[in-house]
């Protein structure tokens, strides 16, 4: 039952709807309206700009953190003895607090894709696979600028570190680092053709963005 409502305050937790509060609540719009539509940071950063972009990517990350540390709650996880179902009550809160931020209790069930809160819920399990990740989409990022083939390569690069780097024992974080890169490549079959017919949107690096762009582009 502890377990059961430790889920449900993930989900909640994961339903706050960064991007479409600080939309709403400083700029006067619905971030769903405007670009790709979607409630994610990737889009505010290209609607409203860096800064709202990055205060709402770090919020994100900070969601799927926290639904991790709910774990801390249950003293019967804690024991070295019981990794293993430490483990993978952290994936069941993470992945909790994933679907959260894609449908949003607090905004009618629109939200993001969630790539912020599953980083965030990685850098809480394993840091430094995360912050590997990290340097592969910002790598990526840098040479290329797309947004989407940097998502899609750094979730690429999760289950080869996860596997053959670390050599990870727990057979269900095997499986979700797998799960999570055939997500991550899912959810972006748009951007994939668009990348490869050479209409995918750039975001440009070191430059200041002002105003609404609406473009029809995704994350």
């Amino acid at each position: 039952m502890t377990e059961l409502l430790l889920l449900i305050c993930a989900y909640l937790i994961g339903s706050i709807a960064t991007a479409v509060w600080v939309s709403k609540g400083v700029f006067g719009i619905d971030i769903r309206e405007h670009g790709s539509g979607n409630a994610g940071a990737t889009n505010t950063f290209r609607v409203l700009g860096p800064k709202a972009g990055t205060f709402v990517m770090v919020v994100d990350m900070l969601k799927g953190i926290l639904a991790i540390k709910l774990s801390l709650l249950i003293p019967y996880y804690q024991n070295p003895d019981n990794l293993t179902q430490l483990v993978n009550l952290q994936i069941g809160l993470g992945l909790a607090a994933v679907l959260g931020h894609v449908f949003p209790i607090w905004a009618g069930f629109r939200g993001g894709k969630g790539i912020a809160t599953l980083f965030g819920m990685v850098l809480a399990i394993q840091p430094w696979v995360a912050l590997l990740c990290v340097a592969v989409f910002l790598l990526i990022l840098f040479l290329t600028r797309y947004v989407s083939l940097s998502s899609i390569i750094a979730s690429i690069a999760f289950p080869v570190l996860i596997l053959f780097i670390f050599k990870e024992e727990e057979l269900y974080y095997r499986i979700f680092a797998i799960a999570v890169a055939l997500m991550v490549v899912l959810t972006h079959q748009k951007n994939i053709a668009r990348l490869i017919t050479g209409t995918e949107s750039k975001v440009p690096l070191f430059k200041n963005r002002r105003g609404l762009r609406r473009r029809r582009d995704e994350e």
